[in-house]
């Protein structure tokens, strides 16, 4: 009796990939209880670190020593404790709203700047959430304000290539790891501290099984497709590092606004091209990072579509994209402040 010839590889592989694109099919967010009024942020500031606004600073570590003996920690010890909590608590949002049950979650990416240490973030977010032991897990560090886009990145090649696989994305971020007194040496050092609060986000990933497909399951937005272009030459305009005294770094804007001006409309032709070409860009809708003001507002005094405005005088499609994005901003900020009485959040008493 003659017996059954085994699969070739590239029927195997054929049966482990997903029929459809990765699509995000849910999405959660969170804030630490503990607000700060932006208003009142300033006087906060400097009456935790200690340091009056017409005094002398003194250095980084010394600066750091009242906001960490006021909890008994360092920063990173801080962050370690509480960042999981706060993981879990967007991740939790986004498996309600998903409708299905955590332990069929197979895949977790967890992405953070503020830390690095093992067991990771990831094994004690997998045990409140009661993921299954099973779960891949892949952790992410110090990936700055691309964290999020590298994060979905990864996980659109997971979904896409396992068959069935729900791909849990978070990110979470705490200041306090950046959080220290003013610097006269490095001013610079006060506009993080300023401009940022704490939170976390969560999406779940995943790509459609056409055969068998899930009632429950919702998809808001399909990602068609990942890139990323590393400019040459720019090792020192953005650092990071960690430390003893929490995470230290440099973000040398004169710099980095330029090179995104430069850069910004190559990178969009190369990630359009293989889609079929590339539209005019004031009938595409499109942002950059809806960060700082000079990031954003940058690319868009270039003398190039990317830029230009309308005979009307009117800004056009692109221009109000970038508004669009900074007001966006602004709202989901505003937004959160509202939901705890107005303010910025943070993890810190």
């Amino acid at each position: 009796m003659a017996s059954n010839p085994l699969p070739t590889v590239h029927e195997i592989r054929r049966s482990q990939r997903a029929d459809g694109p990765a699509a995000v099919l849910s999405i959660g967010t969170a804030n630490p209880p503990n607000c700060v009024r932006q208003e009142e942020y300033p006087d906060y500031y400097f009456r935790i670190t200690k340091s009056p606004k017409n005094s002398r600073p003194c250095n980084g570590e010394a600066l750091l020593s009242p906001h960490g003996a006021a909890l008994g920690r360092t920063p990173g010890a801080i962050a370690a404790a509480a960042a999981p909590e706060l993981a879990a608590s967007a991740a939790s949002n986004a498996i309600a709203k998903w409708g299905r049950p955590a332990t069929d979650i197979t895949h977790l990416i967890v992405s953070t700047n503020s830390g690095a240490h093992a067991p990771g973030i990831g094994l004690r977010l997998a045990s409140l959430l009661g993921l299954r032991a099973s779960v891949c897990h892949t952790m992410l560090h110090l990936n700055g304000c691309s964290a999020g886009s590298a994060s979905l990145r990864l996980a659109k090649d997971m979904a896409e290539n396992n068959r069935g696989a729900r791909v849990l994305v978070v990110c979470v971020e705490l200041t306090v790891v950046s959080f220290r007194g003013p610097e006269e040496a490095y001013p610079h050092m006060l506009i993080p501290q300023a401009f940022f609060g704490d939170g976390a986000s969560a999406v779940i990933i995943g790509a459609a099984d056409y055969a068998a497909p899930d009632e429950h399951e919702r998809p808001l937005f399909e990602i068609v497709s990942a890139s990323q272009t590393v400019v040459p030459g720019t090792d020192a305009v953005l650092t990071m590092q960690l430390t003893e005294s929490g995470l230290n770094g440099d973000a040398i804007t004169r710099d980095l606004v330029p090179l995104a001006a430069q850069y910004i409309e190559g990178c969009l032709t190369d990630a359009l091209q293989p889609l079929g070409g590339c539209p005019n860009w004031n009938d595409l809708f499109w942002v950059v990072h809806p960060g700082m003001h000079a990031r954003t507002v940058g690319p868009h005094r270039r003398g190039s579509q990317v830029g230009t405005r309308e005979a009307s005088g009117e800004p056009n499609r692109c221009e109000r994209v970038r508004e669009h994005a900074r007001g966006d901003c602004h709202l989901r900020a505003g937004r959160a402040a509202e939901a705890n009485g107005g303010g910025r959040r943070r993890d810190r008493p």
